[in-house]
């Protein structure tokens, strides 16, 4: 049994073939081009990531040793609150992909929060209302897109995060459906009715008719003109909870990627949150829906993809725990990376970046360890307004994402946050996450019990730091913060 996992994230596309016991048959990677048309803007190019979409599936069937009719599904998983817009008729898009991480829409979320929507958002989302999410994002595009409006209540226009773009391409057409964890990301899904908000669409001035099925997560979204099933879909971080086994209540994991996700089951409750967590859908599966606790900080990996491409501090983001390990102790450089403002528990979309600390002693490795240690104390941050919300401090917190390859950044996150870490033999769990569910989606895999099997446990990073020294450094972190703030 052969699962072909299409993991498109917000700086690449990879596609990973794995056998039923969660073992990694072959991989294919490419970089996806990054656009910063002004501040606070940031864009896709659609047809690259659908170019790239072919070529790693190709990449990664090839590495394996098989052929496409090998294999018995294909998941999706996805940077989730991307916005693409696109022609029925010619599936051509009608703007480029405007990103997660694009602030341009905060003069609407203004405008929303002005009008008193904040409340009605949260009870029925349990979203905030942020340039982050995409229903803000289609607004901006059906206001300055010439003629879009017009064509998209004629019924002439799609919307879909980047999954339902995917199957849409990859069934020719025929399927325009995403899953409930994609649509809970829009500030346009009824978390609770699991439906589209009349009353919402109306208030962001979205047209039912652009808006894909929803469906649940493992099931049935078409098949290629091959033949080929795509039976599982998830947003990236869901897929990497489900990748990760925190399949019960109170399991946490935290994704390392462009952007640092911590996320805590909450099984069968939609836990409200007063901290400035997101309420989410984890998964649906079989029509019932579990729901997880959300902390979204923007950059985690991207600050180390900033030193690399825009500083040149080092040639390759693994020199980083070289560098690190290089730092002088005794500086007590605090980077505080706001580039796109800050997300969970602050939201705060004005907010800029800063490094504070700086002297004559500091160089590359202090300002890298400093990177590093941002997304330690982000994580901290997260997990503090968890435990404000009334979730129990995790026992452990399993981790992933390109960034924990690092020894060094395991070591620093455990002895920050003060709680054992671990690291999956697999870190790619987000695509683990979606073979798997993938697998439910064709019968191939009886059910979520067969998932604990598929994670298997490389290495462990409890905490030895201090209990005072740790407090000194996150007041410091949190004196950072205080100073990027404008609300």
């Amino acid at each position: 049994m052969n699962l072909l996992a299409i993991d498109q994230g917000t700086t690449s596309t990879r596609a990973m073939v794995f056998d039923g016991e969660g073992r990694v048959l072959g991989r294919a990677q490419t970089e996806l081009t990054q656009r910063f048309p002004g501040p606070g803007l940031v864009e896709h190019d659609t047809e690259e990531i659908w170019r790239d979409t072919v070529k790693v599936m190709d990449g990664a069937v090839a590495d394996a040793g098989i052929a496409m009719a090998d294999v018995a599904a294909i998941g999706i998983t996805n940077q989730r609150e991307t916005t693409i817009l696109w022609d029925r008729a010619t599936g051509e898009p009608v703007h480029p992909a405007i990103v997660w991480q694009d602030r341009r829409t905060a003069p609407i979320c203004e405008r929303l929060v002005a009008d008193g929507l904040s409340d009605l958002v949260r009870a029925r989302t349990g979203l905030v209302v942020d340039p982050y999410f995409s229903g803000t994002k289609i607004a901006w595009l059906l206001e300055h897109v010439d003629g879009l409006r017009a064509r998209a209540e004629a019924g002439e226009i799609a919307f879909g995060t980047v999954d339902s773009f995917l199957v849409w391409r990859l069934t020719g057409g025929r399927v325009h459906a995403t899953d409930a964890s994609n649509a809970s990301r829009t500030l346009l899904f009824d978390i609770h009715r699991q439906d589209w908000d009349d009353d919402l669409l109306g208030a962001f001035g979205v047209p039912r008719a652009i808006l894909p099925e929803v469906r649940d997560s493992a099931g049935d979204f078409g098949a290629t003109d091959a033949g080929v099933p795509i039976a599982g879909v998830a947003g990236d971080q869901q897929a990497a909870l489900v990748g990760q086994a925190c399949l019960a209540p109170g399991a946490t994991k935290s994704t390392f990627g462009t952007g640092c996700f911590v996320v805590v089951n909450t099984g069968d409750v939609a836990v409200p949150s007063a901290s400035g967590l997101l309420t989410t859908v984890a998964v649906r599966l079989g029509g019932r829906t579990t729901y997880a606790l959300e902390g979204s900080a923007f950059v985690a990996g991207a600050a180390i993809q900033w030193l690399r491409d825009g500083l040149g501090l080092f040639e390759s983001a693994e020199d980083t725990e070289r560098l690190a390990r290089a730092a002088d102790p005794a500086e007590r450089v605090v980077m505080v990376p706001a580039f796109v403002g800050l997300g969970a528990p602050h939201w705060d979309a004005h907010a800029r970046g800063a490094i504070f600390g700086l002297t004559r002693s500091t160089g590359p490795a202090e300002i890298t360890r400093a990177a590093l240690e941002s997304v330690c104390f982000q994580t901290r941050d997260l997990l503090d307004a968890m435990a404000a919300d009334g979730a129990a401090a995790p026992e452990v917190l399993r981790v992933d994402g390109g960034m924990v390859a690092n020894d060094w950044l395991l070591q620093a996150l455990a002895d920050l946050i003060g709680i054992p870490v671990e690291r999956p033999a697999v870190t790619e769990t987000t695509a683990l996450g979606a073979a798997a569910l993938a697998g439910i989606g064709v019968g191939v895999l009886p059910g979520p019990e067969a998932i604990p099997r598929m994670w298997r446990p490389d290495r462990r990073a409890d905490p030895e730091m201090a209990g005072a020294e740790r407090a000194e450094r996150c007041a410091a972190w949190a004196d950072a913060v205080r100073r990027v703030k404008t609300s």
